[in-house]
């Protein structure tokens, strides 16, 4: 085999000088700082970085490396109706992903209509918790939801459960909490310490920053969102009986994969910067658990097919990033529930990100690269700002209750640029092709009460956007 090395022999370093003068000489009379940009927190971008320092992977502890599986392909169902859903976590099974999401909704709207441990036995009729791990996305009913999920595994001690409670996510979308949002907390972490006997290898819960994220808000406040949350829950877990190292060792970090890789890259490399720090204080393991679901705030209606563009750009940066599992959705989701050719799709962008294009071939890619280096520090720095904010206003409850966090939001949303979106307001289509979606009439299902005693708690909500929708409406 030839010596690639040697292929460099015949070209003389570039130097930034000679980048500069060719710059110059493009911009004419426009000065460089045109080409200089920012984040929406106002974090700064520059056109051209130094190299970085090599090897940035030894900065923090990243996910352990499996060139053959780098990354749990998860694949997530919301149909109503719960026999269909089954159909369709074992189509997803059979076709290549390696681990299941159910929504539970028990008005079937936005969800799998359930409401008792039966209804999710059907839902999860023929899976083998043993080897396929199985997660819910139960808002606020998640505590219920988990209790059912663990009568569905029947105690079996080999269980893959990632029960992936979350009820400050839930609180902070839809900006109410029936009872005191300290209660849901509590009665949460007192479930996650019953289920922590019984499932070694449950994951208790999932401290999210998405909610941040697809409601508009920027990287550095979506990292401190998902820190705080993590150390809520984790206060609560201890509370319950658990170790602070067992408490934040059942804890997952959530965060949108984004269109633009780069900045998912970056988000998620310094996502682990600040878990570390958060962890090794409370005398926990440096090393993050990710889950990285993409952005439904990037998706367009019109022209939807553009959208499988997004979800691979979002994937190949939620795998070069460091990302645990992966939950892409489907280019139809700002449509309507997907079909089996949408989920298949999904599967085998993922697919062939990993087996053909292998990106996970490598333990942190991004390593040395000036901008993605600089870019998770400036982050990482941010966000730690930002998480001692939270901290000092009470924790993220408070911040949430008090405006903090939905200032912060609205803030970036006032910053950001117009977006150039391909099929929308950037090439868009002559003439529209329709995509095919499911449309299933939701049946709601009886489920128990979640109210707990005491005043509901408020907050102002951080409802989710996308970016694609007042170009579509005007359109």
């Amino acid at each position: 085999m030839a010596d690639a090395s040697r292929l460099s022999a015949d070209f003389p370093p570039a130097t930034a000088e000679q980048w500069r003068t060719l710059v110059a000489k493009t911009l004419g009379e426009k000065p460089f700082s045109t080409l200089e940009k920012s984040m929406v927190e106002g974090l700064p971008i520059a056109p051209l970085y130094p190299l970085g320092d090599l090897p940035g992977a030894q900065a923090f502890p990243t996910r352990p490396f499996d060139a053959e599986r780098p990354w749990d392909l998860r694949i997530l169902t919301a149909h109503p109706d719960a026999r269909r859903a089954n159909i369709e976590v074992l189509g997803d099974l059979e076709g290549g992903a390696a681990s299941a999401v159910v929504r539970i909704d028990p008005t079937g709207r936005n969800g799998v209509a359930v409401g008792s441990a039966d209804d999710l036995a059907r839902a999860l009729n023929g899976v083998v918790l043993e080897m396929a791990p199985v997660g819910l996305d139960a808002g606020v009913l998640g505590a219920r939801a988990s209790e059912w999920l663990g009568a569905v595994a029947k105690s079996s001690p080999g269980a893959k459960l990632n029960f992936h409670m979350d009820p400050l996510s839930a609180f902070a979308e839809t900006g109410a909490s029936p009872g005191p949002i300290e209660g849901h907390l509590s009665d949460a972490a007192a479930a996650g310490a019953r289920l922590a006997e019984t499932y070694p290898h449950g994951e208790l819960f999932m401290a999210s920053g998405r909610v941040v994220h697809e409601a508009g808000g920027g990287e550095a406040a979506e990292l401190a969102f998902a820190a705080t949350a993590a150390i809520a829950y984790a206060k609560a877990l201890t509370a319950a009986g658990l170790s602070p190292a067992e408490a934040f060792g059942r804890i997952t970090l959530g965060l949108a994969a984004d269109a633009d890789y780069f900045l998912t890259i970056a988000k998620l490399r310094a996502a682990r910067e600040v878990w570390a720090r958060v962890a090794v204080a409370c005398g926990a393991r440096p090393q993050a658990r990710i889950e990285a679901r993409a952005s439904r705030r990037m998706l367009t209606r019109q022209d939807a097919w553009t959208n499988m563009i997004r979800l691979t750009a979002a994937g190949f940066g939620a795998a070069v990033g460091g990302a645990d599992a992966v939950v892409l959705g489907q280019f139809t989701d700002a449509l309507g529930l997907p079909t089996a050719f949408a989920r298949r799709q999904s599967r085998n962008t993922q697919l062939v990100l990993m087996e053909e294009a292998f990106v996970g071939r490598v333990a942190d890619p991004a390593a040395g690269s000036g901008y993605v280096e600089a870019m998770t520090e400036q982050l990482a720095r941010a966000a730690w700002e930002k998480l001692q904010e939270i901290e000092t206003a009470g924790g993220l409850a408070q911040a949430l209750t008090s405006g903090l966090i939905s200032r912060d939001v609205e803030a970036a949303n006032a910053a950001r640029p117009e977006p150039k979106l391909v099929g929308v307001n950037a090439f868009p289509p002559t003439q529209e092709e329709a995509v095919e979606v499911e449309t299933p009439q939701p049946e709601s299902v009886d489920a128990p009460s979640v109210t707990l005693p005491g005043p509901d708690s408020a907050c102002p909500p951080l409802k989710p956007i996308r970016l694609a929708e007042p170009y579509e409406a005007a359109r």
